[in-house]
């Protein structure tokens, strides 16, 4: 199993736009296109709560305080089970899903994403959990660098930002008399 993929999700989920069923079919994609198929009205709302919770995990790891994402994790990961099973057409097709045959969209899709985001804590500690630095934003990302030094969830918000910061710094050293 891909845990970074499924950890990615969760990522996918806090930033997308659940203002309805429309929203809630665009945050699956081509991966996921079944889902989106299958998705109903009433799959919006538990999305919309887990997005919130799973919010809350990247804030918690953001100001270091792993012992209440961890404690949300545990929580999420009890609503939303792991029960994998192999599936598949054929001995070439062959894969893994989450959840039992029949489980709801909301079921499959969040059993993963909480999954993920778990393993990816367990493996890299929620410090790797961020929230853009661009204060227009308010993304959360997976911080795969190096050295842990990502600010930003894309390069667009940093070079918004570092253009913004330049501007005001000019506009500050003008208006200084010399």
């Amino acid at each position: 199993m891909d845990f970074d993929a499924y950890a990615r999700t969760a990522v996918d989920l806090v930033n997308a736009r659940l203002d309805d069923l429309a929203g809630l079919r665009a945050l699956f994609g081509d991966d996921h296109a079944w889902m989106a198929q299958e998705a109903a009205e009433k799959d919006v709302a538990v999305f919309r709560r887990a997005q919130r919770r799973l919010r809350e995990v990247f804030e918690h790891g953001t100001a270091g305080r792993d012992g209440d994402a961890v404690t949300e994790l545990n929580s999420l990961l009890a609503a939303f089970p792991v029960q994998p099973r192999i599936s598949g057409h054929d001995a070439s097709d062959w894969h893994m899903h989450v959840t039992s045959r029949g489980a709801s969209v909301s079921a499959e899709y969040l059993a993963g994403a909480v999954w993920g985001l778990s393993v990816w804590l367990c493996e890299f500690g929620s410090a790797r959990f961020g929230i853009c630095a661009d204060e227009r934003c308010g993304n959360v990302y997976l911080d795969t660098s190096s050295n842990n030094c990502r600010r930003f969830c894309s390069e667009r918000c940093a070079t918004r930002s570092h253009v913004a910061a330049h501007r005001a710094r000019k506009r500050a050293a003008s208006l200084t008399p010399a």
